[in-house]
């Protein structure tokens, strides 16, 4: 009955079998496993010690405890000691308690393991991302099959034709003698939280582990099974300061699945594509299921690691914390696009629901009214430090800010709009001309301080006096965007963006391209592309405007002869939507192949280094972190589609050797759907469709050839539709 749901559940399914993760033996790493989850709650499917393993987790599972010694730290101090050229005191209280202390941090569940005596060798394994259900035959003829339900939080399994043997692993959160050798990378050892070890209790058919944390929280893991005619099936919940309790619908096995199943199918109905290359088309495809499996409407956002916190006894990377100087903002970038606009607001939703905690951080460490956001911070807002440039950075809320922007464009949501994105911005507005202070020399604003995220790292010297391009980009991109929004709902007292940023300068450059600061070029291969901000994703400049075509040029060119020696992972994904907004399509599949070859895992995990030796990257470790595998995803994207004022550009960046290559309900910036595609190097159809009465602008030439205005008006090389809810336009060639 399972197979037959399983297979009429895909028959309209986007991803192929060919994308789905395979194997023979079970993965051997945690960081290699067959990942599921439902932006709550998540496991990992491996093999240790010749146990079949469940890495357990929930996105919520926090030590939130406050950094110590970071409330004494002002911006004011950190003003005053730059110019005195005596910047370690700083470093004390902002940058050595992340280091040195091993919470606050996000901390993981608990690890299932089932004894596979008498099962045999393994001789097939799939996960199928159609579904996210995973099986494994052995030779025996023992089956295991396994999911974590799409929308609610307990986890399933069977297992038929082999006797069943459970453990429940708890963390080593005690230990007479802790560690203190581990850094943030490899993670602190658990035992450094100073737990109390958990205790797990068994009665009949169920095991419950208990585990106190800090200052009186705790959480459970519940595991129950049954036993009937060969066949055990099982579920499994964690829950977080509550009694976990399996609902009854984990006993519903044909229930389960089909409201399981029905999730996934309407995931993967929002869009497709087709990409003439099978790496990467099958990394775009892993890459969208996790992305399903981590965002929701209702949860926390993507943290570094979300729902799969490393089991290797130690802390997950960077204590898998809410980095907002790239790691949140890239993992969400795809969202929209790809027409998943009811998971993008998980974001959003969390950024509101800690607004009051940020405004007290916006109060206490920068000493002025506004709204700002840390740039690393706890599940509730706390700020946690480390490298302060970056994580109490003046311009946080300024790029958080066009995820606010990009919700509502990309939704229409006029509710989203008026109750959530005008506010926002009125409050970081606020904080922005706080914060700001006039040069005496040309009577324009700047900061007290400025920096480019992670330039000169956290030294004194990653200070500026000037604006970087980094900070003046993310300006310049709110205040523009700010007034589109302001209009939009309707407030005449906000200035128009020409008005608003005469106040501040140009973005500085030269032969060189974009600067770091003024009279700083980049001077070395540099893994954040900080200084490259206003090319993407805030396209404060672009290259359809004739005026910023050679500044971008010199940049791409300037950043690929500094070279990618000191790049991570995401450094190449970014740098393919980089390339792909100068059309430059052979470029930009370049360093998606980098990528989807080199920095990822076995199971596609983006892990930073370079896992095949230092072929591209001196950097060759292995941590886990998400946000590179989604701004691969946007970086197909990007070369498929891009909006540019309001303009709809498609295929703007394929590569010379593509000539077959499609999608299906891409997202428009503009809200409309669009569906194109190219055979055999000729354009064949496009479709609009508007989900509400709206105006969709089109550029008419496409791939070398001129769309037909069936429906619509056409002034020069655009396209203009004026498309009823619910109507589709038709376009061809």
């Amino acid at each position: 009955m399972l197979l037959l749901l399983l297979a009429a559940a895909n028959a309209q399914a986007q991803p192929k079998p060919e994308h789905n993760l395979k194997h023979v033996a079970l993965p051997a790493r945690w960081d290699e496993a067959m990942p599921l989850g439902n932006g709550m709650i998540g496991a990992l499917i491996w093999q240790k010690a010749g146990k079949l393993r469940f890495s357990l987790d929930r996105v919520d599972l926090w030590d939130d405890r406050p950094m110590p010694k970071i409330d004494q730290l002002k911006f004011s101090y950190v003003i005053e000691q730059v110019k005195k050229k005596d910047y370690r005191p700083v470093q004390e209280l902002g940058d050595v308690p992340y280091e040195a202390n091993a919470a606050p941090t996000k901390i993981p569940g608990a690890a299932m393991e089932l004894d596979m005596t008498g099962w045999g060798d393994a001789v097939s394994g799939e996960l199928d991302i159609r579904t996210g259900l995973h099986e494994a035959r052995f030779a025996s003829g023992a089956i295991f099959r396994t999911y974590v339900h799409a929308k609610n939080d307990y986890g399933m399994f069977t297992l038929e034709g082999a006797p069943f043997k459970l453990e429940l692993i708890a963390p080593t959160y005690f230990s007479e003698k802790r560690s203190g050798d581990a850094n943030s990378v490899e993670g602190h050892s658990l035992s450094r939280l100073g737990y109390q070890q958990g205790t797990v209790t068994k009665e009949g058919n169920s095991i419950r582990y208990h585990q106190p944390t800090y200052e009186g929280h705790y959480y459970e893991v519940l595991v129950e099974w049954k036993e009937a005619n060969g066949k055990t099936s099982g579920s499994w919940t964690i829950s977080n300061d509550k009694k976990a309790v399996l609902p009854a619908a984990a006993g519903n096995t044909k229930q389960s699945w089909e409201s399981h199943a029905a999730w996934w199918k309407s995931y993967w109905d929002r869009s497709s594509i087709t990409l003439p290359e099978p790496l990467l088309e099958k990394e775009y495809y892993l890459d969208m299921y996790k992305f399903g499996s981590v965002a929701r409407a209702h949860t926390p956002p993507i943290s570094l690691q979300a729902v799969w916190t490393a089991d290797n006894g130690n802390l997950p990377p960077w204590k898998g914390d809410f980095h907002h100087d790239l790691n949140t903002q890239l993992s969400y970038w795809p969202g929209y696009t790809a027409n998943h606009t009811d998971l993008t607001e998980g974001f959003t939703n969390w950024l509101w629901n800690t607004k009051a905690e940020n405004a007290r951080y916006t109060k206490h460490y920068f000493g002025v009214e506004g709204l700002n956001v840390p740039g690393v911070n706890t599940i509730s807002g706390k700020p946690m430090g480390g490298w302060i440039q970056y994580s109490m950075s003046p311009t946080v809320a300024a790029w958080l800010a066009q995820h606010f922007y990009w919700q509502w464009k990309f939704s229409g949501d006029e509710k989203f709009l008026r109750e959530r994105c005008k506010p926002w911005f009125d409050e970081v507005a606020m904080f922005l001309k706080n914060i700001r202070v006039k040069d005496p020399v040309t009577g324009q604003f700047k900061l007290p301080l400025s920096s480019s995220p992670e330039y000169h790292d956290n030294s004194i010297k990653a200070w500026f006096q000037d604006y970087t391009n980094y900070d003046l980009a993310l300006i310049r991109f709110f205040f523009t965007a700010y007034a589109e929004i302001a209009a939009a709902a309707g407030d005449k007292n906000v200035p128009s963006a020409q008005v608003a940023l005469q106040d501040y300068p140009a973005l500085y450059g030269d032969s060189t391209g974009l600067h770091i600061a003024p009279g700083h070029p980049l001077d070395g291969s540099h893994r954040h592309h900080s200084q490259l901000m206003g090319i993407y994703p805030l396209k404060v400049l672009s290259y359809q405007r004739e005026a910023d075509r050679q500044l971008i040029d010199n940049s791409l060119a300037w950043m690929s002869k500094n070279g990618t020696r000191a790049w991570v992972g995401y450094s190449f994904a970014w740098a393919a939507s980089l390339y792909a907004q100068s059309g430059n399509g052979d470029s930009t599949v370049s360093y998606l192949r980098k990528f989807a070859s080199n920095f990822v895992s076995s199971n596609s995990f983006h892990l930073n280094g370079d896992q095949k030796g230092g072929q591209y990257s001196g950097f060759t470790y292995r941590p886990f972190t998400l946000e590179g595998n989604f701004a691969y995803a946007q970086g197909v994207h990007e070369m498929l589609m891009q909006t540019h004022d309001n303009v709809i550009h498609l295929f703007p960046a394929l590569p010379t050797d593509w000539k077959s290559v499609a999608f299906r309900k891409l997202r428009s910036e503009s809200g409309c759907l669009v569906s194109a595609e190219m055979q055999d190097g000729r354009l064949k159809q496009v479709t609009v469709y508007a989900e509400r009465a709206q105006t969709v602008k089109l550029k008419r030439n496409v791939a070398g050839l001129q769309l037909q205005a069936l429906k619509g008006a056409v002034e020069g090389d655009v396209i203009t539709l004026r498309l009823k809810k619910g109507e589709k336009a038709v376009l061809k060639p």
